[in-house]
C-alpha cells in the first residue's frame, strides 16, 4: 500500500504579530473593532480588513 501524501499546511506566524520592547509585549497590527482583542486587521496598500467578520477601515488621502 502506498504512502499516503502530506497535506501541505500554512505555518502558524502569530509571533509576527507581536513585538517585544524590554519587558512589554506590543502588537504591530490593529484589532477589529467589531470582534475585539485576538483578531487582527489586515494591512493591505489602502485599507485595513478584518478577515473574520469583513470589517474594512479605507486610509484617507
Amino acid at each position: 500500500m502506498p504512502k499516503e501524501k502530506r497535506k501541505n499546511r500554512p505555518s502558524n506566524k502569530i509571533w509576527k504579530l507581536y513585538k517585544i520592547e524590554g519587558s512589554d509585549v506590543k502588537s504591530t497590527h490593529e484589532t477589529c473593532p467589531k470582534c475585539g482583542q485576538g483578531v487582527f486587521m489586515a494591512k493591505h496598500k489602502n485599507r485595513l480588513s478584518c478577515g473574520k467578520c469583513g470589517y474594512t477601515v479605507f486610509a484617507g488621502k
